[in-house]
């Protein structure tokens, strides 16, 4: 009865045995089994803030700086009185003006993304003068004349420099500087994007606010 009962036990445990190991086969066979495996997916990429913050970093691009320099007499003529009453200063400047693309006004509306292609196009809003700064270094008063009967407008030279700046930031806009930072611009923010996986990048003028 020992003997029988032992060899009921083994024989059960064998087919447990066999049935365990058909499970598991089964199993990796399913586990195996790819109904789909012969359709291929279309590519595709998304755009996410990840883009906006890339390009925002660069906060105010300066694509562009140009060096302007010239001389400025200003002061006051009172004709054949000046022995007496001139008052004029005479400067020469140079100033630094950089222009560039005001990056906080991309948003992530500015960004249309071709999911198909990886091509980008981005609004872009205009170039703008982003600073005019006088080389304190360089910019100095070369002429002071003054009448015996005046000390001179402490004033003047003040006057002379802001007026100077002026001269210079709209020479510097005469001679193309902000079409000059639209193309640097461009040429920054292609390389940003192409490095980040876009294929290519296209720039249309964002709308007038």
């Amino acid at each position: 009865m020992g003997e029988r009962s032992l060899a009921q036990r083994i024989g059960t445990a064998a087919i447990i045995a066999v049935l365990l190991g058909g499970v598991v086969l089964v199993g990796a066979g399913l586990l195996s089994w790819d109904p789909f495996g012969s359709v291929e997916g279309e590519p595709y990429q998304e755009v996410g803030p990840t883009v906006v913050d890339q390009v925002r970093r660069l906060d105010k691009l300066t694509s562009v700086e140009v060096i302007e320099y010239t001389t400025i007499r200003k002061g006051k003529d009172f004709g054949w009185l000046n022995f007496a009453r001139e008052d004029s200063i005479a400067l020469f400047a140079v100033a630094r003006i950089g222009a560039g693309i005001d990056l906080g006004r991309i948003y992530s509306t500015s960004f249309e993304v071709d999911l198909v292609t990886g091509a980008v196009t981005i609004e872009l809003p205009p170039a703008e003068i982003i600073y005019t700064s006088l080389d304190n270094e360089e910019t100095k008063v070369f002429d002071r004349d003054t009448g015996f009967l005046t000390s001179g407008d402490p004033q003047l030279e003040s006057q002379a420099r802001r007026e100077v700046e002026k001269i210079l930031r709209q020479s510097a806009l005469d001679s193309g500087i902000l079409e000059q930072a639209t193309e640097n611009a461009k040429l920054t923010l292609e390389a940003l994007l192409l490095g980040l996986g876009y294929t290519s990048v296209d720039f249309i003028d964002a709308p007038t606010p």
